[in-house]
């Protein structure tokens, strides 16, 4: 079972979903912001203790105009492992929130066990491009999001039915946000590669072969800068590993992880 609480970490107060048994493990969301308590993370959770923050300016989290890129964010949660007397975790991301994994591990890889990057913005493609969310709706959003939705095991919990006004608002108020954090340049940190080598944590990196959000490509840059990292693509998976294969994801964290 999980549990909801709200944490300050200065004067930002954030909302985290908290569930599982064993050492912990931090999961950070991607612009989508936090789809709450998922099937992979039930079986993860049966491991490991699992913190899912909602970033500052996210979903029910405290607004955070003073916050204005990846690198603060990394910095902020830095801080957020401070105040759970957390010293050492193991740290998951997710698309901006893998970026922000990634920033925080070049910033202090000493507070890091293992890494596990999905699907993440925060590195200028060798070929090809990031896709600009804000051109797309909502709705054309989240076909190119998702390879297959037939194949999707929460697909009608998460997207089956029309959002109510307060989700629409939520929706927008990420929107906003995730435009503060990652417009100029768009989804990038020139400066990140050079960082990255002095990451030597243990890291697996995992994307879907038909994410139409960021190329795969970039997993393969992360690989070649990240110097202990591995990288699996799943075929016929977009860009939302833990939701498009939640039973293949968590088995591939477990695994690497040393708790399958």
């Amino acid at each position: 079972m999980s549990r909801e609480e709200t944490i300050a970490v200065g004067e930002t107060k954030v909302h985290v979903v908290i569930g599982g048994r064993g050492e912990p493990l931090v999961v950070l969301h991607g612009a989508g912001g936090n789809r709450g308590w998922r099937r992979w993370m039930t079986a993860v959770a049966a491991h490991y203790t699992v913190y899912a923050p909602t970033h500052p300016g996210f979903g029910r989290s405290d607004a955070a105009e003073w916050m204005e890129s990846i690198e603060d964010l990394a910095r902020f949660y830095l801080w957020f492992l401070d105040v759970l007397g957390l010293s050492r975790v193991h740290l998951l991301g997710h698309s901006i929130g893998g970026w922000t994994a990634a920033e925080l591990a070049t910033m202090c890889p000493g507070a890091i066990d293992r890494l596990v990057l999905v699907s993440p913005t925060g590195l200028k493609p060798d070929e090809g491009e990031i896709r600009d969310i804000f051109f797309h709706s909502p709705e054309e959003l989240l076909r190119y999001n998702v390879h297959d939705s037939s194949t999707v095991p929460e697909w009608d919990e998460l997207f089956g039915r029309k959002p109510g006004l307060a989700e629409v608002e939520i929706a927008l108020r990420n929107r906003e946000q995730t435009a503060r954090l990652t417009w100029k340049p768009y989804m990038f940190n020139p400066r990140l590669p050079r960082f990255l080598p002095r990451v030597t944590n243990p890291t697996l990196i995992v994307w879907g072969r038909e994410d139409q959000i960021v190329p795969v490509i970039c997993g393969e840059q992360y690989r070649r800068l990240l110097p202990q990292a591995t990288l699996r693509v799943l075929e016929r998976c977009g860009h939302l590993p833990p939701i498009e294969q939640p039973d293949v994801f968590a088995k591939l964290v477990l695994d690497f992880l040393g708790r399958a």
